[in-house]
Formats: structure tokens, C-alpha cells, sequence
């Protein structure tokens, strides 16, 4: 059985298009801070590995826009919460505009694979996680956890990235959520787009069929 770690069940039906025996698990792992999604996926899987205790499966997704350096990215959430989808949108047509350039942007997605076995080399990265920083605690108390040692890198995790391209424009459309009425792919909006036309092209349906073809060998 894989285990997702999610409360989202659009996620869910979503990874069982792809993948069998898929069971939703609601953990609240640590959000590391990090500027790349790879490194919070791969240490939320580590976490969900040591509570569940079989195969894990943890994804971190966020907008990337050009021209920003990847803001807002990894913390695209915080950053909807905080200043809006619109000022975001706002804010990357008016630096596109002042450089004569499309406002281009993409979606994202790292899922995080973890059942406690090493990897062969692929394609695909490989986390080892912060083993330097695992040592320093461990010579400051004395001695390390077996929770330390789960979550700071005697885990290799492998990471499956899906990415969808785009521009930022104008909000339109009714459907999707979050940062969708701005990102527009190939003339509409995710917000215009039906579920199945989303799901099409969707950043994690990139990640999950690379991921299914890695664990159907698995």
C-alpha cells in the first residue's frame, strides 16, 4: 500500500488515475523553509516514512515566475494568503511590461518518494538530506535520536518533478483555485479549463505518471 500524504481529496483521485492502492494519510509534517520544493517534499517524506512506517509519498508545489527569480515558489501559499493571486498577477505583468516581455510563469510540482530503501541511479534526483547538520546536533546533545536520524538524511528520498509552462494574465474563469484564473496555458486559464482539460496537463499529474512508471518497476 502507498501512502499520500494529503487531506485533499482531488489529490488523491488524481494519483489513482495513475497509480493502484493509494491511501490518503493526514500527517502535519514539518514545513521546512527552503527556496526549492525538493528539500521540504523529501523531509516531509522522511517524517511520514517514520509515522507510517511503509511507503510514503509527499508533494510540494508553487507558481514560479520568470523575472522574479522563482517568487513566489515555495511559498506561493503564504504569499496568496498574504498579498492575493491578483497583486501577484498585478505585480509580474507591470515588471514584464517594463522590461517588453511576456509575463511568463509555471507550475511546479516535487513529489517525494520514501520506503526506507536506497535507490539505484535514474534520471531523476535523489535527496540525502542535511547529514552535516544531523552530526552537529548529535555532537551538541551528546547522542541522536532515531527521529533525528529518520528526518536528517539516513533516508534517501527520490523526487519526481512535473512542470506545466505558462503566462500570467488578467483573472479569468469561474473553476480551479488558488493562482489558476491568472496562469494561463495554451489560451485558457486553469480557471477555464474543465477538470479533465486540467488534469491534462497538470504539473502533478506530470510528477505522478513518472512517479508511476519509477514504482510499477519498484
Amino acid at each position: 500500500m502507498l501512502h499520500y500524504v494529503t487531506t485533499n481529496d482531488g489529490k488523491v483521485r488524481e494519483a489513482r488515475e495513475y497509480l493502484d492502492a493509494v491511501e490518503a494519510v493526514d500527517f502535519d509534517y514539518t514545513e521546512v523553509q527552503a527556496d526549492d520544493l525538493g528539500p521540504i517534499a523529501a523531509r516531509g517524506a522522511r517524517e511520514a516514512y517514520a509515522h507510517v512506517g511503509g511507503p510514503v509519498l509527499v508533494d510540494d508545489a508553487g507558481l514560479f515566475l520568470e523575472g522574479f527569480d522563482g517568487f513566489p515558489g515555495p511559498y506561493s501559499a503564504y504569499v496568496e494568503h498574504t498579498l492575493g493571486v491578483e497583486r501577484v498577477g498585478e505585480l509580474a505583468r507591470q515588471q514584464a511590461a517594463e522590461t517588453d516581455e511576456t509575463p511568463r510563469a509555471q507550475f511546479r510540482c516535487v513529489l517525494a518518494y520514501c520506503d526506507g530503501e536506497g535507490f539505484a541511479a535514474t534520471p531523476d534526483a535523489v535527496d540525502y538530506g542535511d547529514r552535516r547538520g544531523h552530526d552537529l546536533a548529535a555532537d551538541e546533545r551528546g547522542t541522536a535520536s532515531t527521529s533525528d536520524s529518520v528526518v536528517s538524511g539516513d533516508l534517501p528520498v527520490k523526487l519526481f518533478t512535473g512542470t506545466v509552462r505558462g503566462r500570467i494574465v488578467e483573472p479569468r474563469g469561474e473553476g480551479g483555485f488558488g493562482y489558476d484564473p491568472i496562469f494561463e496555458h495554451d489560451g485558457k486559464t486553469l480557471a477555464e479549463m474543465t477538470a479533465a482539460e486540467k488534469n491534462a496537463i497538470s504539473h502533478r499529474g506530470r510528477a505522478l505518471a513518472t512517479f508511476a512508471e519509477f514504482y510499477a518497476e519498484r
